[in-house]
């Protein structure tokens, strides 16, 4: 059984710095993209990041390009988003997603696996 579980979602500041963490059990996403998506009260779900398997290529949303970092350790199967220079739009609860191929870009449909995803609120 394939599992995802974020961690380090939390209250923060804005300007402030946050890490999430996503830790992949059950299979093995070593070549395969991974992303973070995230949903605000009452919007749909919208992408964040993406990496590929062999992390050479990332993708972000406009609004996170020079603040939010995508990267990930295939030896430890995880996959993290530095978050910094946090602003209060970015409130959601993020959630981190695996896909079968190796670059899935943006669609979420192309990513298969998903997590239960984490809080993260930041005050302004």
């Amino acid at each position: 059984q394939v599992q995802l579980v974020e961690s380090g979602g939390g209250l923060v500041q804005a300007g402030g710095s946050l890490r999430l963490s996503c830790a992949a059990s059950g299979r093995t996403f070593s070549s395969n993209a991974m992303a973070w998506f995230r949903q605000a009260p009452g919007e749909e779900r919208e992408f964040v990041a993406t990496i590929s398997g062999s992390g050479t290529s990332t993708t972000y949303v406009d609004s996170v390009k020079g603040r939010f970092t995508i990267s990930r350790d295939n030896a430890k199967n995880t996959v993290l988003l530095q978050m910094n220079d946090m602003k209060p739009e970015d409130t959601a609860v993020y959630y981190c997603a695996g896909s079968p191929i190796p670059i899935a870009g943006t669609w979420h449909l192309n990513y298969h696996y998903w997590g239960q995803g984490t809080q993260v609120t930041v005050s302004s």
